[in-house]
């Protein structure tokens, strides 16, 4: 990279979003640079999807989970993938007392898209335009008809397996042939849409490939996703987007470039560039594009923008409107729960837990009803799945080839787990702002995030928790247990918000393009931009959107706009 060149556009994040930028833009001509804050992986080193527990002994002794104890509330940082997530000590943020909201975050190229669920699924009008419907907060200024051509273009890049179920409130897709639903989640089906004409047991919509797609291979069904993917049979931009942009010889990656603020020009107002600061040598440094585009995830964005505050930007950048910060949601996450699937005990064990999906149950209240506690709604996600490790395996005798087959055919019920993802309503007062009196390894100011569940959300998980009983009861499933207990905010990784898309620069930090109001060559397309959640999983919006202010992104450069 060239001292001070200038390039057509910078983006800042390597992730799920910032890899749809980057080849969209490069694949139309524009010479990008895309920043990444962690290392670039080395999957040969760090993938662990293969090892074996007992390969994990020297892993488990380099580990050090009191610099991770944020991130090891999320099943996947452990001794397999505790390396694909920050150093809680070196990236603080800060919280009220009593109020805590778990940041899991990951800094390497391709962020937290090298340990994602997978899970894909569109918003409908249901949630765009939520606020029609209800009367809270506001409708968002797209429509599931304006990106629909978008969910295909990345449906079909990407590789979406799942099935076309025709429920309205979950619109159809581009997909993969979907992946087998087992005995026990079909026994659920049946009872349950036998029982509920508006309810539907579906098998789960994941970016995991069922059959050889654009170059990769198919999933082996090896069942261990979040440790990595050697053959990049699930979407991660290192296995997919970066290296599509790569071919078009107009990408530069630049990792262990921790973005700082946003440079503006003082003559026009415009911004310019991206202040950095080396990972590694701690040194500050300065690249310079001329379209600036933030995919750096939903807080880390914001936090950017108000390191980025100057004299004519008191507040931060881009929030003439005030709005920046405000409106942080997360989905209602661990209400749930499990037991046993005696009617499947007899059938053995045929890899049932390689199959790293589940069923999913789109949402149901208010849809056809209007519940009289709460607004919006929840949608869950589980499955009946055997695990390769039967139970009663320490009480069978005898090793070799005997004592395998007799653990095959255990005679052990299959378990089930069925939980709620719900919709947490935009408000105001969940929001991040800026603390200055405390900085992290690199000596930028922190976040301070302040959210809450509010009634409607406790309503809705209540709600929720009754509703999986009735329908495991209603399967003549055995209930073991139940948590009705929801995980504090951030712990679904979902979190989205902070800096919306809208009509009126007066309420909204970006218009219906992710085009910041107060600099137009200055872009977010991550999951800041979200006008209100939906229960549905983000990721898959997330792209789409990027994909569709992209295309408004080289549409406005040719133009001389920008």
């Amino acid at each position: 990279m060239a001292r001070d060149e200038i390039y057509d556009a910078v983006i800042v994040g390597s992730g799920a979003t910032g890899g749809w930028a980057a080849k969209e833009l490069t694949e139309k001509g524009m010479r990008v640079l895309v920043l990444e804050a962690g290392r670039k992986v080395d999957p040969e080193k760090e993938f662990t999807e293969h090892a074996w527990p007992y390969e994990m002994r020297e892993r488990a002794l380099q580990r050090k989970p009191e610099r991770q104890r944020v991130q090891s509330k999320c099943y996947a940082c452990n001794e397999y993938g505790y390396q694909f997530f920050v150093d809680d000590i070196d990236n603080p943020y800060t919280t009220p007392d009593r109020k805590p909201f778990d940041w899991i975050r990951g800094r390497q190229v391709g962020g937290r898209t090298i340990t994602w669920g997978r899970q894909s699924y569109r918003l409908s009008d249901w949630e765009f335009k939520a606020a029609s419907r209800d009367g809270y907060g506001e409708d968002w200024p797209i429509s599931h008809a304006e990106l629909a051509p978008y969910y295909d273009r990345v449906e079909e890049f990407i590789g979406v397996s799942g099935g076309n179920d025709g429920v309205p409130n979950l619109p159809d897709g581009k997909f993969l042939p979907a992946m087998k639903m087992t005995c026990g989640e079909w026994l659920l089906k049946k009872a349950v849409e036998r029982r509920w004409r508006d309810r539907h047991v579906i098998i789960g919509r994941a970016a995991i490939l069922t059959r050889r797609h654009n170059g990769r291979a198919a999933c082996h069904y090896c069942g261990h996703c979040d440790r990595g993917c050697s053959t990049w049979s699930y979407f991660s931009s290192p296995g997919s987007t970066l290296p599509a942009a790569e071919r078009t010889g107009r990408l530069t990656l630049r990792p262990t470039s921790v973005a700082s603020h946003i440079i503006l020009d003082a003559n026009t107002g415009l911004a310019k560039g991206v202040g950095c600061i080396d990972q590694i040598s701690k040194q500050a440094f300065e690249v310079f594009g001329k379209v600036i585009v933030l995919c750096a995830s939903t807080i880390e964005s914001t936090r950017l923008l108000f390191n980025s505050a100057d004299r004519n930007h008191p507040d931060g950048l881009a929030n003439s409107s005030g709005v920046l910060g405000h409106y942080l949601m997360d989905h209602t996450y661990a209400v749930s729960v499990g037991g046993l699937v005696p009617q499947v005990a007899n059938y053995p064990y045929n890899h049932d837990d390689g199959r790293a999906n589940g069923i999913y149950i789109p949402k149901f209240r208010n849809i056809s009803d209007k519940n009289p506690k709460f607004i919006r709604g929840y949608g869950m996600q589980g499955g009946v799945q055997r695990g390769m490790l039967p139970t009663t395996m320490r009480s069978i005798p005898g090793f070799g080839s005997d004592f395998k087959k007799m653990v095959r055919e255990s005679k052990d019920p299959a378990p089930f787990w069925l939980g709620i993802w719900g919709e947490m309503l935009p408000r105001k007062e969940n929001r991040v702002t800026l603390n200055k009196d405390k900085k992290d390894a690199w000596g930028i100011p922190v976040v301070h995030v302040d959210c809450a569940h509010s009634d409607n959300e406790k309503a809705m998980a209540a709600d929720g928790l009754e509703a999986i009983k009735e329908m495991v009861h209603e399967a003549k499933f055995e209930a073991v247990y139940a948590n009705p207990f929801l995980a504090s905010p951030g712990l679904c990784i979902h979190e989205v918000g902070t800096a919306r898309m809208g009509i009126d620069p007066k309420t909204s930090v970006l218009n219906k393009f992710n085009q910041t109001w107060d600099v137009k060559n200055l872009f977010i397309t991550d999951g800041a931009c979200f006008v209100s959640q939906g229960c549905q999983n983000p990721t898959l919006t997330m792209m789409a959107i990027t994909a569709r202010a992209c295309d408004y992104i080289v549409d406005e450069f040719k133009r001389g706009n920008l």
